[in-house]
């Protein structure tokens, strides 16, 4: 256990989500708090409507690094995981703020194509960045907010025994980008483009809560990481079936070539911003939806019926 000399428990034992739980024991709400900490983002009431908001950071050499990504693809990234958070809610962004630090001899042409990015992929849903801050850094930080607009917020916490279990979007692809780079490769050239540029199925969130989807979330850390916090949330059991699921052919290749498994990237691997879902098994699934498993009474999730041996996805501070 890495602990401080007064025995004081570290970021790194608690690890990230031990974290937030212990911030948010210390965190206040009140009446414009609609939905606080705990899900994609959180949901807050006007007096003339209401909106929800997120925020998220990129840190370069944790997120990206500049050697494997244009500045285009990273202000790309940067938004899409922003716009992401708030289409698993079942939401659109309409205005994004981002804050930006950086080393005082970064070009600044760079940080201009690094901005058309951002903006070009806001532009998917329509929204726009209103504002931000800036400030020296040793390193890049990308600090970002988007707020939107939502008819039904859709919650980690609503998944229901019996309810069928679905994504939409791309499953697998980024995760073999970054193994195939951080071997020296570059290709297949999908797979590698998916690390550096994410495609979230965005009309997928609001047509997941119209379609009356009951718990969404993205796939932003692994989908059996992610899908744990709908089932810790909603107090279930899902199980994932190995068979349900269409193995891209590049994810195919880097597997091979790695000699890895292919369905571990598919289960494991993060950074392609899908939306998993669960729905009520007595309606069609909407289109461009895949059922890959259910949701039963009991506690955590399993693949084909067992726990998955290995890691389910990528922990902040492990």
């Amino acid at each position: 256990m890495a602990t401080t000399a007064g025995d004081e428990p570290t970021i790194g034992d608690v690890g990230e989500f031990g974290l937030i739980d212990q911030v948010r024991a210390q965190i206040g709400d009140n009446r414009y708090v609609l939905l606080g900490s705990g899900d994609d983002a959180a949901h807050i009431s006007t007096n003339d409507g209401s909106y929800i908001v997120s925020t998220d950071l990129l840190i370069e050499g944790r997120h990206f690094r500049r050697d494997w990504s244009s500045a285009h693809d990273i202000g790309r990234k940067a938004a899409a995981c922003n716009l992401s958070d708030l289409n698993a809610m079942g939401g659109v962004a309409t205005a994004l703020t981002l804050g930006f630090g950086a080393p005082a001899d970064l070009p600044v042409s760079w940080v201009l194509e690094m901005v058309r990015g951002f903006e070009e992929e806001c532009a998917n849903v329509g929204a726009h960045i209103v504002g931000g801050d800036v400030t020296a850094s040793d390193k890049i930080v990308l600090a970002v907010t988007a707020m939107g607009d939502v008819a039904r917020p859709v919650l980690r916490s609503g998944a229901l025994p019996g309810d069928v279990v679905a994504y939409a979007g791309t499953l697998g692809l980024a995760g073999a980008g970054y193994a195939t780079l951080s071997r020296g490769f570059r290709s297949p050239k999908a797979a590698v483009e998916a690390h550096r540029v994410p495609h979230p199925p965005y009309a997928a969130g609001p047509q997941a809560a119209a379609a009356g989807a009951t718990a969404m979330t993205d796939v932003s850390d692994g989908l059996l990481a992610d899908l744990a916090h709908v089932a810790d949330a909603s107090g279930v059991s899902i199980d994932l079936e190995s068979a349900a699921f269409d193995i891209p052919t590049p994810v195919a290749t880097v597997s091979e070539a790695l000699g890895a498994d292919a369905l571990s990237f598919m289960l494991t691997g993060g950074d392609d911003y899908a939306l998993v879902a669960t729905f009520s098994s007595q309606g069609p699934l909407p289109s461009g939806w895949t059922r890959i498993g259910t949701v039963a009474d009991g506690r955590g999730v399993t693949v084909d019926g067992s726990t998955f041996d290995g890691p389910t996805g990528h922990q902040h501070f492990r």
